[in-house]
C-alpha cells in the first residue's frame, strides 16, 4: 500500500473520529460494531477501527481475532489485485514502464522535499565543497622568544649587591605579557601596516569567505590580525611563541620576522626609558642635596671670616683657659698678700710689690670676662661688633650641626645615586630569539577533514534537538 493511500485512510479515520460519539469512540467493544458496519464499503477503514480498539484493550481475544480477520481479507484482496495489475502489464508493457518511471521521478521529487535531505545532506555537501575545492590555504609561520635581564651579581662586589637587591628575581610573566599585549596592540598594527601593507594582503588573498572586507574599517584590520595572528605564553620557561598567518609562505615569514624585530625594540626601549627615568630623578635629587652642603659651607666660612676665627670653638676654649689660670694667680697672690701682711707692715716693699701684682691679675681678669661677656676690649681677634663669645659660639654650633647634616645627606645620596645606577642597569631588558621565523612548507589552515567532521557532527545534534522540540510539541498539542 502506497504512503498516499495510508495518508486517505488515516484521514477517514480522523474524520470517523470527530463524528463518533465518544462513549463508542473509547469503547473496544462498541468500535468492533462499528467496524462491522463500515467493512461493507471500506474494509481498510474497519480495520483501522479495530486497531484503534486494539490499542484501548490490547488483552481481549475477541478484538485480536476479528483484528486478524480483517487483516487476512486485505491480503486476499491486494493478492486479487496484484494477479490482475499483472495482467495488465503483460497486455501494455510500455504504458507500465512509463508509470514506473513516473513513479520514481515523483519518489525523487519526494526525497527532494524531506527535512533531513533539506537541513542535513545539502549543507553538508556545500560545506564540504567549500573546504575541499574554494577554500584558500594559509600557512603559519613561527617564532619563539624569550625576555632576559643582566646578572649582576657576577660585576659587583657582594655588599653592593645586597643593597641593590640583584638577589631578588624579576617578574619575567609580567613582561612577557607587556610583550603580548603590544604585539596585538593598534600600534603594532599601524607599524607592520606602513612596513609589510598588510591590509591589501588580507584583502586580495584568501577565497571571498577568508579574506578581509574590501570596506573593513581599522576595528575590523585589527580585529583580523589578532585573529590570525597568535602569541602563547609558557608559564614554566616563560618562551614567548608568536604564530603568524599569512596566504602565502614568503609573507607568513616577513610578517613574524617584523613583529620579532619590532617586539625586540619594545622591550629594550622601554627598560632604557625606565632605567633613564629613574637615574634623572635621583640625580636631580642628588643635585639638591650637594647643593644644600655647598650653602652650609658657604655659610660658615662667611661667619669665619666675619668673625676673623679658624674656629671660634677654640678660640673660647682658649679664653676660658686664659680666665681660670688669672683666678689661679689670684688665689695664690692672695695667699701670699695675707701671710707677708701678719709679719710684715702695708708699706713694707715686699707687700707693696705683691699688692700691686694682684690688683694687676685682678684688672686682667676683669678684661678677660669682659672678654667673654660683651667683647669690648680692643685686644680682641674677633670681630664681631659687640657679640659676645657665648653668641658667637652658639651661632658657630648650628652652622656646624646644618654642615654635617648637609654632609650627611650628601654621603646617603652618594649611596642612592650608586644604588640607582645599579638598579637602572637592572632594569634593563633584552629580548633573546630562541627561534627565528620559521618558512612553512605546507599550509595549516584550513584543517578540512576536522572542519567537516565537526560540521557533520554540529549538524546532527541541531537536527536531532530541533525533532525532539518538535515531538514535544505535538505531544503537549
Amino acid at each position: 500500500m502506497s504512503q498516499q493511500a495510508v495518508e486517505k485512510i488515516e484521514q477517514r479515520f480522523i474524520e470517523l473520529g470527530l463524528k463518533t460519539d465518544k462513549a463508542i469512540w473509547d469503547n473496544g467493544e462498541k468500535l468492533i460494531n462499528l467496524a462491522k458496519e463500515v467493512e461493507q464499503n471500506d474494509v481498510y477503514l474497519a480495520r483501522r477501527i479495530i486497531q484503534r480498539a486494539r490499542n484501548l484493550k490490547p488483552n481481549s481475544d475477541q478484538i485480536n481475532n476479528e483484528l486478524a480477520r480483517l487483516t487476512k481479507k486485505i491480503n486476499e484482496k491486494a493478492k486479487q489485485t496484484q494477479t490482475s495489475s499483472s495482467t495488465e502489464q503483460s497486455n501494455k508493457p510500455s504504458i507500465a514502464q512509463a508509470a514506473i518511471a513516473k513513479l520514481n521521478n515523483k519518489q525523487g521529487l519526494h526525497l527532494l522535499t524531506k527535512p533531513w535531505f533539506l537541513l542535513l545532506v545539502i549543507p553538508f555537501i556545500l560545506f564540504a565543497f567549500y573546504q575541499l575545492i574554494l577554500a584558500a590555504p594559509r600557512y603559519e609561520s613561527r617564532a619563539q622568544l624569550i625576555i632576559q635581564q643582566p646578572d649582576g651579581m657576577t660585576t659587583m662586589d657582594p655588599s653592593m649587591a645586597l643593597l641593590s637587591g640583584l638577589g631578588v628575581g624579576g617578574n619575567s610573566t609580567t613582561d612577557t605579557e607587556i610583550a603580548k599585549t603590544y604585539i596585538h596592540s593598534k600600534d603594532m598594527l599601524n607599524y607592520l601596516q606602513t612596513h609589510n601593507n598588510l591590509k591589501e594582503h588580507y584583502q586580495n588573498g584568501g577565497d571571498i569567505f577568508s579574506r578581509l572586507s574590501s570596506n573593513a574599517s581599522s576595528e575590523d584590520l585589527l580585529q583580523y590580525y589578532v585573529d590570525h595572528t597568535e602569541v602563547e605564553i609558557d608559564e614554566d620557561s616563560g618562551v614567548l611563541k608568536i604564530l603568524a598567518q599569512g596566504f602565502t609562505p614568503e609573507f607568513a615569514n616577513t610578517l613574524t620576522q617584523t613583529i620579532v624585530n619590532r617586539a625586540e625594540w619594545y622591550i629594550n626601549s622601554i627598560g632604557h626609558q625606565l632605567a633613564d627615568a629613574q637615574l634623572k630623578f635621583i640625580r636631580l635629587e642628588h643635585a639638591k642635596v650637594e647643593q644644600r652642603l655647598r650653602d652650609a659651607q658657604k655659610r660658615t666660612l662667611a661667619f669665619q671670616q666675619k668673625n676673623n676665627l679658624l674656629d671660634p670653638e677654640a678660640e673660647g676654649m682658649a679664653l676660658q683657659q686664659i680666665t681660670y689660670g688669672l683666678e689661679g694667680q689670684i688665689a695664690i697672690k692672695s695667699a701670699q698678700l695675707k701671710g707677708l701682711r701678719s709679719t710684715m707692715t702695708e708699706k713694707a716693699p715686699q707687700v707693696v710689690v705683691l699688692a700691686s701684682e694682684l690688683n694687676a691679675l685682678k684688672t686682667q681678669l676683669e678684661l678677660e670676662r669682659d672678654r667673654l661677656s660683651t667683647q669690648q676690649g680692643s685686644s680682641s681677634n674677633i670681630k664681631n661688633n659687640g657679640t659676645s663669645v657665648s653668641e658667637v659660639l652658639a651661632q658657630f654650633s648650628d652652622l656646624k650641626i646644618e654642615l654635617e647634616l648637609a654632609l650627611k645627606g650628601y654621603t646617603s645620596s652618594e649611596v642612592s645615586l650608586d644604588k640607582a645606577r645599579i638598579e637602572a642597569y637592572r632594569q634593563l631588558k633584552y629580548l633573546v630569539v630562541v627561534e627565528s621565523a620559521t618558512t612553512p612548507q605546507e599550509n595549516k589552515y584550513p584543517t578540512t577533514l576536522y572542519n567537516i567532521l565537526l560540521f557533520a557532527v554540529l549538524q546532527l545534534m541541531f537536527f536531532g534537538i530541533g525533532k525532539i522540540v518538535l515531538a514535544t510539541v505535538k505531544e503537549l498539542r
